[in-house]
C-alpha cells in the first residue's frame, strides 16, 4: 500500500442522538492495528451505513420523530475526508415509518434503498447530482406472515442488495421466508416487483451476498441459523433455491441468531456470523456448484457479532461485537480461508456495522 493510500473503517452503532454514533477508525494493513480517528454525533441509532469512496460520501440510517411525534426513519448524508479522518453532515431526509434497519447503495451511485424491518416496507431514495440524499421516491409494502409465530408474524424486510448491473434490487424478508426481486425503473424512480423466491419455512432470510460470478446468491437466515444457496438467472431476473447448510456446529443447542454474510474477493470462501454462539463460521465454496463445505468455527472475540466485513484486499475480517463494545481483527489465510485472531481490537460503544474503505 502506497503512502497515498489509507485503509479506513466506518463504524455504525446503537446510540442516542446526543452521543457519538458514527466512528472513523484507521487500520494498519501490515498488522491489523486499529486507531480511532474521529466520530460524529447527532443521529439516533445509525445502525447501518454505506460509503461512496469515489464520491467521498457516507450515507447512514437514523431514526427521528415527525411533527406529530411519530417515529420515522431518515437518511443522513456526510462528506468524507479520508486525509483528516473526519465526517461532516451535509443533509438528511425522511424515509420509512417507523424506522429502517439497512441501507444499500446502488452500484452507479444514483440511489439508495432502505429496508424497514419493523414496518414491513422498502424505500427507494434518489440521490442528487452532488451525491446528497434527495427524496424517497417510492415505497413498497410487504404483506403476509411466515412459519414461526413469534419471529414471523408479519413481514420483516431486513436488507436489500443490488445486482451488479443495477437492473434489480433483491430484498431479504425475514418475516416471510422470501427474497423479493424488484426491477429498478429508472424512468419513474420506482421499484417494480419482478419475481420472488422462498427459503425453507422458518428460515428467516436476513442478509444477502453475491458470488463474484454473479450466478450464485447466498442468504444467511437468522431464525433457523442456516445459509441458503440460490441460483440467479440474470437474464430472467429469477432465483432458485438449490441448497442449504447450518451455520452452527453439530450438537450446539444454545440460543442463536445469525447476522452477516460475506464472500472472499476470489470467490473461494464464505463467512457468516452467529450471535449466541458468538462465532464466525467459514465455508469453502465449490467452484462448480456453489455449494458450501464447512472449514471452521472461530470465536468472534466478543459478544453478539451483529456485523463484520472483509477488507478490500481480502486480508482481514473485522467483527463488530455489539454486546462487548469491541471490534476484533482476524487475519485471513487466503489459501485455506481460515481465520486467525490477530489480538488487535478497538473499543467502540455498541458497534453494529463496519464498512472498510481503501482510499487511493
Amino acid at each position: 500500500m502506497s503512502e497515498q493510500q489509507r485503509l479506513l473503517l466506518y463504524i455504525g452503532s446503537y446510540a442516542e442522538a446526543a452521543d457519538p454514533g458514527l466512528y472513523v477508525v484507521e487500520m494498519n494493513p501490515a498488522t491489523g492495528e486499529l486507531t480511532r480517528l474521529g466520530e460524529a454525533a447527532g443521529l439516533k441509532n445509525p445502525t447501518f451505513l454505506k460509503v461512496d469512496a469515489a464520491g467521498r460520501k457516507l450515507y447512514a440510517i437514523s431514526e427521528t420523530k415527525t411533527s406529530s411525534d411519530e417515529r420515522i426513519g431518515e437518511v443522513a448524508s456526510f462528506a468524507v475526508d479520508p486525509a483528516a479522518g473526519t465526517l461532516t453532515e451535509l443533509n438528511r431526509i425522511l424515509t420509512l415509518q417507523p424506522s429502517t434497519s439497512h441501507i444499500e447503495l446502488e452500484p452507479q451511485r444514483r440511489y439508495v434503498v432502505v429496508s424497514g424491518y419493523h414496518g414491513g416496507n422498502v424505500g427507494l431514495v434518489r440521490l442528487l447530482s452532488d451525491g446528497l440524499a434527495g427524496e424517497q421516491t417510492d415505497e413498497r409494502q410487504h404483506e403476509g406472515k411466515g412459519a414461526d409465530p413469534v419471529r414471523q408474524d408479519r413481514p420483516h424486510p431486513h436488507s436489500a442488495l443490488f445486482t451488479p448491473d443495477s437492473r434489480y434490487v433483491l430484498v431479504a424478508d425475514l418475516g416471510l421466508d422470501k427474497v423479493f426481486v424488484y426491477r429498478l425503473d429508472e424512468q419513474s424512480d420506482k421499484l417494480v416487483l419482478h419475481s420472488e423466491a422462498k427459503t425453507a419455512p422458518g428460515a428467516g432470510p436476513r442478509h444477502l451476498a453475491f458470488h463474484p460470478n454473479g450466478k450464485w446468491l447466498y442468504s444467511i437466515n437468522e431464525v433457523n441459523s442456516s445459509l441458503t444457496l440460490f441460483a440467479f438467472d440474470a437474464d430472467a431476473g429469477t432465483l432458485e433455491a438449490i441448497d442449504a447448510v447450518p451455520t452452527l456446529p453439530q450438537g450446539y443447542a444454545g440460543e442463536n441468531t445469525t447476522a452477516e454474510v460475506a464472500i472472499s474477493p476470489d470467490g473461494k470462501f464464505l463467512y457468516g456470523s452467529n450471535r449466541g454462539h458468538d462465532s464466525i463460521v467459514v465455508f469453502a465454496i465449490d467452484q462448480g456448484s456453489g455449494k458450501l463445505s464447512l472449514v471452521q468455527h472461530i470465536s468472534s472475540e466478543g459478544g453478539h457479532p451483529r456485523h463484520f466485513a472483509l477488507t478490500p484486499a481480502g486480508d482481514y475480517l473485522v467483527a463488530a461485537n455489539r454486546d462487548s463494545d469491541n471490534l476484533a481483527v482476524f487475519r485471513i489465510d487466503k489459501s485455506t480461508g481460515k481465520l486467525e485472531f490477530t489480538g488487535q481490537t478497538a473499543n467502540v460503544s455498541k458497534p453494529v456495522c463496519v464498512q472498510p474503505v481503501l482510499f487511493k
